[in-house]
């Protein structure tokens, strides 16, 4: 299973940096980052290795959201996949 999540955000640079700085919590929360797409300046998309499926919901409801303030995200899109 894998979860791709795209980012509204405002300045690319400052994601990344954020982004990198949470790798272990996003990691301990279930998501292990496959790759990271930069759309124009202000979309980022991320294909995550979804381990634990309800973990990783409840970060992305919860703690994600200082990761969010501090990376200058504005709208967070998470979609759970399944290969069919």
């Amino acid at each position: 299973m894998q979860m791709l999540i795209n980012y509204t955000i405002s300045d690319y640079a400052k994601f990344k940096s954020a982004f990198d700085a949470d790798n272990e919590d996003r990691r301990n929360n279930g998501l292990s980052l496959l790759q990271l797409w930069r759309e124009d300046g202000s979309s980022a998309w991320a294909l995550f290795d979804l381990h634990d499926a309800k973990k990783a919901r409840d970060y992305l409801d919860g703690a994600a959201g200082a990761f969010n303030s501090q990376a200058g995200v504005s709208a967070v899109s998470a979609h759970t996949l399944e290969t069919a």
